[in-house]
């Protein structure tokens, strides 16, 4: 079932959240900085494993180089941020709900805009993989509860819309897998495993790689594939 990795994946975030809240204080920096760094490399473990899905590494290289020209281009990451930012600011304006709204707004940002929840939920939908949309639950889950001691309960409405946004991906996915042969499968995954493994390197702070810009080329293989002398 297509939706069964975004649902688990979304109740995770708000039981999370609610021992975030429980915890009120929050957690000592050296914890929550721990745990992070071990989520990152379960992230790294599973990106490595991924890039072996693929049969033609030429078109791998081909999707990241244009995908990522594009992405550049358009600069989608910039885009991200001031959608963020907008959010951020109609939210969390003054008053007792202020919190609330930083909480929620911040927490949703956090766990549907990045390449893991596209690439989790593709996976999902096209070949029933829900491992890296479980990697991005448990990090979904730790990244919550954090956030939830010092934000509150707001943290934990994110979790209905990171259902709803990585739910519709997958279906999407789901809709289209009868039309991809095995090959478009496999090179798809490839590059998305490669978006994994600099999303985890970003987490251990060894790169500040915009991985949204890359986010083109995880649908370049489809085209790619078509093309006989690859």
């Amino acid at each position: 079932m297509a939706l069964y990795s975004s649902i688990i994946n979304g109740i995770a975030i708000i039981i999370g959240s609610l021992i975030g809240v429980l915890l009120k204080k929050g957690l000592p920096e050296r914890i929550s900085k721990g745990v992070m760094q071990g989520m990152a490399l379960c992230v790294l473990a599973i990106g490595i494993k991924g890039l072996f899905d693929g049969s033609n590494f030429l078109i791998s290289i081909l999707s990241i180089a244009i995908g990522g020209a594009l992405g550049h281009w358009v600069d989608l990451d910039k885009y991200m941020n001031r959608f963020g930012a907008f959010m951020q600011q109609k939210f969390s304006k003054g008053g007792s709900g202020s919190t609330f709204g930083e909480g929620f707004v911040s927490a949703t940002l956090m766990v549907c805009v990045g390449a893991m929840a596209i690439t989790g939920a593709l996976d999902s939908g096209i070949r029933g993989d829900h491992t890296t949309i479980f990697a991005k639950t448990l990090i979904d889950f730790f990244a919550c509860m954090i956030l939830a001691s010092s934000l509150g309960v707001g943290v934990a409405f994110a979790g209905p819309a990171c259902f709803l946004y990585q739910g519709t991906i997958a279906l999407g996915g789901s809709a289209i897998a009868r039309f991809l042969t095995d090959e478009m499968v496999g090179e798809m995954s490839c590059v998305g495993s490669l978006l994994i493994v600099a999303i985890a390197l970003n987490m251990l702070g060894l790169t500040k790689i915009k991985v949204v810009n890359f986010i083109p080329a995880c649908f370049l293989p489809l085209v790619l594939c078509l093309i006989d002398f690859l």
